[in-house]
């Protein structure tokens, strides 16, 4: 959600190309996109009660998780080509915060405690410390190796109901979890406890395994060794969301509730 500049937002050394990986802002850009689009229908059916939101939701809600999971995995792609992580999830945590203190003052029953902005900025705090504590230890950066790859695809497959309160193999295998991992304190971790509530929830288990395999999949990237098509530029508008996504990120929301509330007082939306 970071905007950032030339390598940190996805400029690849040695590239085929020789710079931007278009391929990235643009993925992320439509996923930024996908997101409006589901904030706006969430706005419209339970903050305003509008049917034709409902409906608009329910339709769209099956494909949330997958567009949420590709920018978390653009995310630790980009982790690897950013100049410090440890800054950047700092500023982002910052701002995930005034998110919080925002929406629990303006609209309390739909505060966000735990949402994708504060998941990405843990992540990258976590990431950066992980990184500077490498270098302080003279090692050099790993290669790309598809078994951590395929074992990070495993444990979020693993850890993919644990909010649900089930380990194991999805809907096939589960393990009932103890019921007293689930505590409030705890429920940013994925041990969801009954009495949190936040409107956008994105936990550490099981998407930490998706921004890490990112994060594997971006020693590619930092090496220049993307394939080529990933560097044109072919959707300037998703490049350019792509580019801008943290700004975009922050303000829909404020703007889709403004224009909803506008729209609420026409005559054939109950308005007077």
């Amino acid at each position: 959600m970071q905007k950032t500049d030339g390598r940190a937002a996805g400029q690849a050394v040695g590239g085929p190309a020789g710079g931007r990986i278009y391929l990235m802002d643009e993925l992320r850009g439509f996923a930024v996109f996908c997101m409006v689009f589901y904030h706006g229908f969430y706005t419209f059916a339970y903050l305003f009660h509008w049917a034709f939101g409902e409906a608009l939701l329910r339709f769209f809600m099956p494909a949330e998780p997958w567009f949420a999971g590709l920018f978390i995995l653009i995310s630790g792609i980009s982790s690897n080509l950013s100049h410090s992580n440890l800054a950047r999830g700092a500023k982002l945590l910052v701002i995930a915060l005034a998110v919080s203190l925002v929406t629990g003052l303006v609209v309390p029953q739909e505060r966000i405690l735990f949402g994708i902005l504060h998941f990405l900025s843990v992540c990258m705090l976590l990431f950066g410390g992980l990184e500077a504590l490498r270098k302080k230890r003279g090692r050099p950066a790993p290669p790309f190796r598809w078994g951590e790859l395929a074992a990070f695809a495993a444990l979020f497959a693993l850890t993919l109901r644990v909010p649900s309160g089930f380990a194991g193999i999805p809907y096939l295998l589960e393990i009932p979890l103890p019921a007293g991992l689930y505590v409030y304190w705890l429920s940013p971790l994925g041990f969801c406890s009954p009495d949190f509530f936040s409107a956008d929830y994105f936990p550490l288990l099981p998407w930490v395994f998706i921004f890490f395999a990112g994060t594997v999949l971006g020693r590619l990237a930092a090496a220049g060794k993307f394939p080529r098509f990933a560097y044109p530029s072919r959707i300037p508008f998703f490049s350019w969301i792509g580019r801008h996504a943290l700004v975009i990120y922050v303000l829909h929301q404020p703007v889709i509730f403004a224009l909803s509330s506008l729209v609420q007082l026409l005559p054939f939306m109950g308005g007077r």
